[in-house]
């Protein structure tokens, strides 16, 4: 008798589980994906090193800045994306005063926290006259894998990064004066 409320409990969750569950299942998913990235350099109407939101919804991609569209840009003329991963210091003057300050050369420690990683995303992409044209993001870390991945779910025809790198067979040989 100890276990009856907590056997109506459990009868209880089971009844109502699947129609919770169904009631989830049957909305339709959200087509669009948004992120905070850093236009560096390649949109027209965009000026350079903006902050702003990174959209893709249906069949575009989407730069804005305070609200307003910015860029707009079709998926479909994405051609390539490229990913990158870079380091930058962060602190500014503050910081490498307090690296100084530290005795028996701390600084190299305090550099070692001091640094923020982040990806870089650069696509090429043809405008509607047949203009081949580029433009570089800087997104957080880890973030450039999921943008490549929506602009391929989306359309965008992205070739392989191996496809278009060359490699050279023989190594350079410095010109020697004998």
């Amino acid at each position: 008798m100890r276990n009856l409320p907590l056997f109506g409990l459990l009868a209880l969750s089971i009844a109502c589980g699947p129609v919770v569950s169904a009631e989830t299942a049957s909305q339709p998913p959200d087509t669009s994906f948004s992120i905070h990235a850093t236009h560096l350099l390649g949109f027209e109407q965009t000026r350079n090193n903006r902050n702003g939101t990174m959209t893709i919804q249906g069949d575009s991609l989407l730069f804005h800045e305070n609200g307003k569209p910015d860029a707009q840009l079709k998926i479909a003329s994405v051609r390539s994306v490229f990913l990158g991963s870079e380091s930058k210091q962060v602190g500014g003057v503050p910081m490498m005063l307090g690296k100084a300050a530290v005795p028996y050369s701390g600084g190299r420690v305090v550099s070692l926290f001091a640094h923020k990683k982040y990806d870089t995303l650069t696509m090429e992409y043809v405008d509607d006259n047949g203009g081949l044209h580029g433009a570089i993001f800087q997104l957080n870390k880890g973030q450039a894998d999921l943008v490549r991945d929506q602009l391929v779910t989306h359309g965008a025809q992205v070739t392989s990064a191996d496809a278009g790198s060359t490699k050279q067979d023989s190594p350079e040989v410095a010109h020697e004066i004998k």
